[in-house]
């Protein structure tokens, strides 16, 4: 295994992009020589509490070195204390490097002429492979003699995509399998970049921007401010695509900053398209971002040069693809939804809604619920700001399971149930999720489960009796205001309520007359 080692500062422009969390700069590096098959034996990198463009005599630092758990930083200390405490790690790593215990440097944002001196004149001398970031530095190390393979400022990069150009540089010098790492855990190369598409992700991490939609379109509601939000809320509609292509174009791409611009330059082109429009092109940009990256390293690009590449080509690539292409069939398709659903509660609403809240705890007991009826949700508040589904949501799973944990906390089987129900209702009533607090107490007793499934149908009619929209998500007491028939939906949500807490009181108060029963 070949051995390398880390040597540099958080530096001046660095600090900005990335050296301001030495611990991510250098986790990162390790994980990415780990997938390509290498070892970081040693590590001499001065970490500052600011950048080093603007020393004060307030600045401290502390030297992070390697250790069998891995990168750990030594005690805060003066920037002076630390440089020398630097140096003098620099000097291990050099005589390292001339017994031959070192076969490859990385430098980031180093010191040539001081406090790396030499450590790279050691490395000059034995021609091991030199690679690393920070232009200045780099070129120093270049003057004196380093067979620097592999060079690039700082601009445009992140802790990932620099560590992914140093290990692809030495793997290639090296003739290594490298396949860079994609995530906390699990290695994925390009091959598997499709793996990394998960619709249920996507929507769960945009659902914010929806929300932060419905709370604009309640407070253009009132009167004298209708006239300035009203125009708002249209900006907001339209930069839905871009929030669901960011987030794609991140997740799919695992690249970070350079994934995220990829995602919006895609999702600005793909608005035409409708949020569906906005995840194909977010989507396509993280892929075309993950080739693109991985190609410039092999064509030798600089780091900065290859993260400009992958953001800026894979982005306008894929949004134009969508804008000229894909937009019209994605349009389509999302209105296509929306009419079904809306042609099922022409038909008859109180039905549908009785249906869909019959439906809606089997859907998220089966894992069915994020998959498909999330992001039908999401298409609904695309256009009105408010959805059918996203009211029953709210009825038929966040308000039963209220009232399943309200009464278990009025009347348990047993005292310790109260503790455990306390939580969930709170978390249900204050912020509008965490419907699995129910479970316990639903797979528990089969007629608890009946309970809740008769309490979302009966709510759900009442959805469509009033023909309301709304959404879940949100605070109990703020979400009538979010919907287009606010009193109708309060009456639905409370039916919802009381009718499961009624229930659960009765099956609980039965169940325990049945275990004194049979213990007599």
């Amino acid at each position: 295994m070949k051995k390398i080692a880390i040597i540099g500062s958080s530096g001046g422009h660095l600090f900005v992009l990335g050296g301001q969390d030495p611990k991510g700069l250098l986790d990162e590096i390790v994980r990415q020589a780990q997938a390509g098959g290498m070892e970081v034996s040693d590590i001499a990198f001065v970490a500052a509490s600011s950048s080093l463009d603007h020393v004060t005599d307030k600045t401290t630092a502390a030297l992070w070195t390697q250790t069998p758990a891995g990168p750990e930083a030594g005690q805060p200390m003066s920037l002076a204390d630390a440089n020398q405490a630097a140096l003098e790690e620099s000097d291990r790593i050099a005589a390292a490097i001339e017994a031959g215990e070192v076969d490859g440097l990385v430098m980031v944002s180093g010191d040539p002429k001081k406090i790396n001196e030499k450590v790279l004149k050691a490395a000059a001398e034995k021609r091991i492979p030199v690679v690393g970031t920070g232009g200045t530095s780099m070129a120093n190390a270049r003057a004196m003699g380093a067979n620097v393979i592999s060079a690039s400022g700082t601009t445009g990069t992140t802790n990932r995509s620099r560590a992914v150009g140093y290990v692809a540089a030495l793997a290639s010098e090296w003739k290594l399998k490298y396949s860079a790492v994609i995530g906390k855990q699990t290695e994925v190369d390009t091959g598997n970049v499709w793996k990394r598409i998960n619709l249920r992700s996507i929507m769960m991490s945009a659902l914010p921007g929806f929300i932060a939609m419905a709370l604009l379109l309640a407070v253009g509601k009132i009167p004298f401010l209708a006239p300035t939000v009203g125009p708002l809320f249209e900006k907001l509609v339209g930069a839905l695509p871009i929030i669901v292509a960011a987030v794609a174009a991140k997740q799919v791409s695992g690249l970070d900053e350079v994934g995220i611009v990829a995602g919006v330059v895609a999702g600005f082109l793909s608005a035409e398209g409708g949020i569906l429009g906005g995840i194909v092109g977010g989507i396509l940009a993280g892929v075309l971002a993950s080739y693109l990256l991985q190609w410039s390293f092999k064509m030798k690009f600089p780091t900065t040069t290859a993260s400009l590449v992958a953001g800026a080509i894979s982005g306008l690539v894929a949004g134009l693809f969508v804008y000229f292409v894909i937009a019209p069939i994605t349009l389509w398709i999302g209105n296509s939804i929306r009419g079904l659903i809306d042609a099922a509660i022409a038909f008859n609403p109180i039905i549908a809604g009785a249906l869909a809240g019959l439906l809606i705890w089997p859907a998220i007991i089966g894992g069915v619920y994020h998959a498909a009826i999330l992001p039908i949700v999401l298409l609904e508040m695309e256009q009105t700001g408010y959805s059918f589904l996203g009211a029953v949501d709210m009825t038929g799973l966040v308000m039963v399971s209220a009232g399943i944990t309200l009464a278990n906390i009025i009347a348990p089987r047993e005292k310790s149930e109260a503790s455990v129900a306390l939580p969930g209702f709170l978390v249900n009533m204050g912020f509008g999720t965490f419907v699995e607090a129910a479970y316990p107490f639903m797979f528990s007793d089969r007629r608890v489960f009946g309970g809740a499934l008769a309490s979302a149908a009966i709510s759900g009619a009442l959805v469509g009796v009033f023909n309301a929209r709304g959404t879940a998500y949100v605070p109990s007491l703020v979400a009538p205001g979010l919907s287009n028939n606010p009193l109708g939906f309060a009456i639905a949500m409370i039916a919802a309520l009381v009718i499961a807490c009624v229930l659960t009181i009765l099956f609980n108060k039965t169940a325990k007359r049945k275990t004194v029963t049979e213990e007599a």
